[in-house]
């Protein structure tokens, strides 16, 4: 088949070359010319010549420049034509924009992509949202960036549920991410246990926590055995909060989820105000030692009756 992909950053770059490797005609923009193959989105989609298919173009930029793209594609492309888009879109803006490119009769197809900077070489977890015809034309395309074996794929249902599986997919990362940092934490403070790195390394086979991310804890720490070198700041990609908020829209109770967003919200904070009300009031009720704004060292005020 052939392919238009628009964005070639570490992620769609890595796409481009596992679609080739495949044996597929992929046609790249970027608007860093030295990796594009196509001067602009005109020119990438003029470049798509097989007569025996629609085109179809996958769009994997950032969030802010998903809108000026599809609708920039909405005039370039012709009846029959499909976009993907690939990147970490709302669920809610899949529909919104399926519907903006089904008034040039332009089929749409939402995909949630999962595989980092790995996926060149494991493969690519795919979660696709789409009508049956869509994605069946579709499934070269599919099969080549999936990984190899029976799993990886999905057609998760209508235009939409590929992305709000996706961010399902993401939330669920954002706790088991947690309780492996929260571990690392608890090994590293207790001064019993003599070797962390290798303790973690131990869980990688016939345990039940054994998983891939752990296996990426276990290289992390193998190239800074405390962690030294990495401030504790952490960002989140508005997955975890979306998650959160359709979990609050269905009623549906998502503590571990949730308390790991706010982990990472805790994380941007070099004086917690949270933390310095809780220091007050145990001084307040019971006295307990306050540390000072300058001083580093401990004071006990004396207790207010």
């Amino acid at each position: 088949m052939e392919l238009g992909l628009v964005g070639l950053g570490k992620m769609g770059g890595n796409m481009r070359q596992r679609i080739r490797n495949a044996g597929h005609t992929v046609v790249g923009f970027d608007h860093n010319p030295d990796i594009s193959d196509a001067k602009d989105l005109a020119d990438m989609v003029g470049k798509l010549t097989a007569s025996d298919q629609p085109k179809v173009v996958w769009v994997m930029v950032p969030v802010q420049a998903i809108d000026p793209v599809i609708t920039e594609l909405a005039e370039l492309l012709s009846p029959g034509d499909i976009v993907i888009d690939g990147g970490n879109s709302r669920w809610t803006d899949d529909t919104r924009r399926g519907a903006q490119l089904a008034e040039k009769d332009i089929k749409f197809v939402d995909c949630g992509v999962s595989g980092g900077v790995w996926g060149l070489e494991n493969g690519y977890a795919l979660m696709c949202g789409g009508d049956n015809d869509t994605i069946a034309t579709l499934m070269p395309i599919f099969t080549a960036l999936k990984p190899e074996g029976d799993f990886g794929f999905v057609h998760a249902g209508k235009v939409g549920a590929g992305h709000f599986s996706k961010m399902v997919h993401n939330g669920i990362e954002y706790a088991i991410m947690q309780a492996y940092a929260e571990g690392f934490e608890l090994l590293e403070a207790a001064d019993i246990v003599d070797n962390v790195p290798e303790t973690f390394e131990s869980w990688r086979e016939g345990t039940v926590i054994r998983s891939w991310l752990l296996d990426l804890m276990v290289n992390a720490l193998q190239e800074d055995t405390h962690l030294d070198k990495i401030r504790g700041y952490a960002e989140d990609s508005g997955e975890g909060r979306w998650t959160v908020e359709a979990a609050i829209d269905h009623a549906v109770p998502v503590p571990a989820i949730a308390a790991s967003l706010f982990a990472r919200f805790a994380s941007r904070q070099e004086d917690s105000p949270a933390m310095k009300a809780i220091a007050a009031m145990r001084n307040q009720f019971g006295g307990h030692a306050v540390k000072g704004a300058e001083d580093p060292s401990y004071a006990t005020p004396p207790i207010k009756h």
